[in-house]
């Protein structure tokens, strides 16, 4: 997406998005399987109880901290993820309540209309639920729809296969591999990173609405149609 200046060279095309976007609000985002709720030291213990079914702490390996020892480790962890607007962290809840894992949203760049996802932590009873894929549509409408920002981001250790499927399956683009990025418990890490764009953004929407419609799914809970079949379909021409 380029033009030509007055000189003939080459520019990117005019940036018609009013900057800055608002900073995101830490409020509650309802779904229809489970909500997003603003990090709590309260829910230290119930996402200490929810992790404790991964008792070989696989699902902490790319994460920069963990596996928590005890609650009293959840709970000061919380109580710092609570202070913190960036990232800003919720707890993803059934809608009973239960708390399931954590999300964020980070690296957030009103300026230019940047944000990303990450620090997503799921516990094993919400891996490959229709709550899980909730919680991503319901971060991207929060940034696209009720903030107006232009880019999404998705980032991850380059090493770690199912988050790069993820990635893939949720319709995000991937932009290639920053190399000795950064050091995680004290390993190197290289980022893979990936986005999703603004004009992007109307036809996922609808890709994700009909797979998380609950027609799409039979008697037995089964889908009918893949979300990575309807992101496909959603957006055709894709690196």
């Amino acid at each position: 997406m380029s033009g030509l200046n007055d000189l003939g060279q080459p520019v990117g095309l005019p940036v018609t998005t009013a900057l800055p976007r608002p900073r995101p609000p830490h409020v509650v985002l309802e779904g229809r399987y489970g909500r997003l709720v603003p990090l709590r030291e309260i829910h230290a213990e119930g996402l200490y109880e929810a992790f404790s079914e991964d008792p070989e702490g696989r699902g902490w390996t790319y994460m920069p901290n963990g596996p928590w020892q005890s609650v009293t480790q959840a709970q000061a962890w919380c109580r710092t993820g609570q202070g913190s607007a960036d990232p800003m962290f919720w707890c993803i809840q059934e809608p009973e309540g239960t708390p399931l894992g954590f999300c964020s949203v980070l690296r957030i760049a009103p300026e230019v209309g940047s944000i990303e996802v990450g620090f997503i932590h799921f516990a094993p009873r919400l891996q490959r639920t229709r709550l899980a894929t909730e919680v991503m549509y319901l971060l991207m409408r929060f940034a696209f729809d009720d903030l107006g920002y232009r880019r999404y981001e998705w980032k991850c250790d380059a090493l770690n296969a199912p988050s790069r499927q993820a990635a893939h399956r949720l319709g995000f683009t991937f932009e290639g591999v920053f190399r000795q990025a950064t050091v995680t418990k004290g390993r190197n890490r290289d980022t893979a990173w990936f986005s999703i764009l603004d004009h992007e953004w109307p036809a996922l929407r609808e890709a994700f609405e009909t797979w998380l419609d609950p027609a799409n799914f039979d008697g037995d809970a089964n889908q009918r149609r893949s979300l990575g079949e309807l992101a496909k379909a959603a957006l055709p021409v894709r690196s």
